[in-house]
């Protein structure tokens, strides 16, 4: 790890005021400290804003709230979440291990880095870590990485689970600066890697996420997140599927259907949401629609299995959601 200077400045303002090139914004550590550690990240300044009052999680009309350092954990339990909103409480506990979950944060969780092996390994190229240097994973082992929204430069998967289930409530991540705050939603956040693959994501020099926002969703009660991984814990998916739907009398009225695992951001499905409404919830439906989950998906030598495995995750969580009262 490189020398670095140290700060906990006490509230937002010292927090964006002490922002500057070469700095980063440190929360829970599980993501920063990580990565500093392999030489990957390498800030000349560390910023620690564990103790702004960014902590918050409310609902009302206008739907659900949750503050940038709100703990995986103690959001997942919220009983606001887990009422409202099971399929964000799921993708949070499907997340990581219980310590990593007590420790991380809401913010620092929708800004974490790719897991690609690649990128964590100073030693290879990677055009994330050095632009222009190579994709070595566009040949080499590739069987985790993405295979919706690559480019010739990167096939990095996203590695986050709440992003995906954020994506599919059509959530807002909130953003502040010196000057002012923004809202951006988190479907458009997220940048696809095309030639530039360094630029992850809309954020600012020096900006800090402090909240998230979910819009009011009544149906969203019934949702399911569902995840396929190699192991049951402390395991990336290889696909996973956020998915809400609004049944009256057997009948879909509408639906919001994410992925993750397989895209180089959490993957909004319209074309399956499409597919599913004014259709009755029957398997055959299920099938039909989770046909058009995988378009234009581009496999890599060891991921073809994806785009099945995709539709398949897909039906899956469709049939748990039309199995509940």
């Amino acid at each position: 790890m490189r020398a670095f200077t140290y700060t906990a400045p006490s509230s937002v303002e010292d927090a964006l005021a002490a922002a500057g090139d070469g700095s980063a914004y440190l929360a829970g550590g599980t993501t920063l400290v990580d990565l500093m550690k392999l030489d990957v990240m390498a800030p000349s300044a560390v910023l620690d804003i564990g103790a702004l009052p960014l902590r918050d999680i409310r609902y009302d009309t206008t739907g659900l709230y949750i503050g940038a350092l709100a703990k995986m954990s103690d959001t997942a339990a919220h009983p606001l979440t887990a009422t409202h909103y099971p399929v964000i409480s799921q993708a949070l506990l499907q997340s990581a291990s219980p310590q990593i979950r007590n420790m991380a944060s809401i913010g620092g969780n929708l800004l974490q880095r790719t897991r690609c092996g690649y990128f964590r390994d100073p030693a290879t190229p990677c055009n994330k870590r050095t632009p222009g240097s190579g994709c070595p994973a566009l040949t080499g082992s590739n069987r985790t990485h993405a295979i919706l929204g690559t480019s010739d430069a990167c096939a990095a998967t996203h590695a986050g689970d709440l992003a995906v289930a954020l994506t599919a409530l059509d959530a807002s991540v909130r953003l502040r600066d010196q000057s002012g705050t923004r809202a951006l939603r988190l479907e458009d956040f997220y940048l696809l890697p095309a030639d530039t693959p360094h630029l992850e994501n809309r954020l600012r020099p020096g900006e800090l996420v402090i909240g998230v926002t979910v819009p009011a969703l009544a149906w969203a009660k019934r949702s399911v997140y569902v995840k396929v991984r190699d192991r049951h814990s402390y395991e990336f998916a290889l696909t996973s599927v956020a998915a809400a739907i609004d049944l009256r009398d057997g009948v879909i009225v509408d639906a919001r259907i994410a992925a993750g695992g397989v895209g180089t951001k959490p993957w909004r499905l319209p074309a399956v949401e499409k597919a599913l409404k004014g259709r009755p919830a029957r398997p055959d439906v299920f099938k039909q629609a989770a046909a058009l989950a995988a378009e234009g998906a581009r496999p890599l030598p060891h991921n073809g299995f994806k785009p099945a495995l995709l539709r398949q995750t897909v039906i899956r969580a469709l049939t748990r959601l039309a199995g509940r009262p």
